[in-house]
């Protein structure tokens, strides 16, 4: 596991040293601390405190780069603090498998934060699963995998600007992601890049970066390669002022040692036959976690809409709080 921060601040977290969580906890604290003493403190941010309205400011970095070798053991999920999983592969699915925008179907997932976002007929309008679906996205993808592997052309991307003239409901954040196939003797691997315009670390990086090994690796066994590295790029990453007391304390918290690793069944299947119970994350011991290293009740950060005139609260932290009970097991 490999993390650069504004090169040539750069760290390797050696996998015979550590289990994938005591990397992936190493990972964050160095993330976190160069955040905290080195970071840009915002001046004029948008999102407001939850308790009293005061203005949620952020400390951040630009280009803070992750690569996970998943044929290392290499994995996100931290130890220090409890990740929500279940929810996202969920998420994932209704984007790129169900290519859909509506909310009861995501709600089929066990999935509500969306709801925030709903634009007055049931839907998200016109982004994530609905530019998937007018755009072919995903299934161009698939195609050109199969028949043209050798292709640098393998390209997820979201931010489609002439979706956003049409009524949506956000902006995606995990905009792009491109996939690429590498020989290695008589071995086919695949490997991915993720790209994400903004991350707060603390409450959703973790979750995005396993969201999206779930579906590298759904197509990549899918297509028969076997997979590879996950690099992921936080264009911006970002952590609260008022989540900076946690994060030093989450410095002091020890790792628990664990290989945790997704199982997935696509035997027999095509990428559009998966369910969410066929995502399965062994050796990831929540239980334990919750209760050594349990989370924190954060202040968390609201938006002023553009033309309701009262606050919303910010979907993502929403969503993880409602979903850190959920377990796949």
């Amino acid at each position: 596991m490999e993390v650069t921060i504004n090169s040539p601040i750069s760290a390797t977290f050696v996998a015979n040293q550590q289990t994938a969580t005591e990397r992936a906890d190493a990972c964050f604290k160095f993330i976190c601390r160069y955040i905290i003493e080195h970071g840009s403190l915002d001046r004029d941010p948008r999102p407001k405190y939850a308790s009293d309205g005061a203005e949620a400011h952020t400390y951040s970095v630009n280009h803070v780069i992750q690569r996970f070798d998943l044929t290392k053991g290499d994995f996100p999920l931290l130890s220090i603090r409890n990740t929500a999983v279940k929810s996202g592969v969920g998420e994932i699915l209704w984007i790129y498998k169900d290519q859909s925008n509506d909310l009861k179907k995501l709600a089929e997932y066990g999935v509500t934060w969306w709801d925030k976002w709903d634009i007055g007929d049931g839907t998200i309008g016109q982004c994530y699963g609905k530019t998937v679906k007018d755009h072919k996205i995903i299934n161009t993808l698939l195609s050109d995998l199969k028949n043209n592997p050798d292709s640098r052309r393998h390209i997820i991307d979201l931010y489609q600007y002439e979706d956003f003239t049409k009524k949506h409901g956000l902006k995606p954040c995990a905009l792009y992601s491109e996939y690429n196939v590498r020989y290695e003797g008589d071995k086919t691997y695949l490997d991915s890049l993720l790209l994400l315009r903004s991350s707060d670390y603390i409450m959703a990086g973790a979750i995005n970066q396993a969201q999206y090994i779930a579906l590298f690796q759904a197509i990549a066994q899918i297509n028969g390669f076997i997979p590879g590295v996950f690099t992921c790029i936080l264009v911006n990453c970002q952590i609260y002022d008022r989540h900076v007391d946690a994060v030093k304390e989450m410095f002091e918290r020890k790792s628990i040692p664990a290989n945790p690793h997704f199982n997935i069944n696509t035997e027999g299947k095509t990428f559009f036959d998966l369910q969410l119970s066929d995502f399965v994350v062994e050796d990831y011991p929540r239980k334990e976690i919750n209760t050594i290293n349990p989370n924190f009740d954060l202040d968390i950060g609201v938006w002023l809409p553009h033309k309701r005139g009262v606050y919303l609260f910010n979907a993502l932290h929403f969503f993880i709080k409602k979903e850190l009970e959920a377990d796949i097991s």
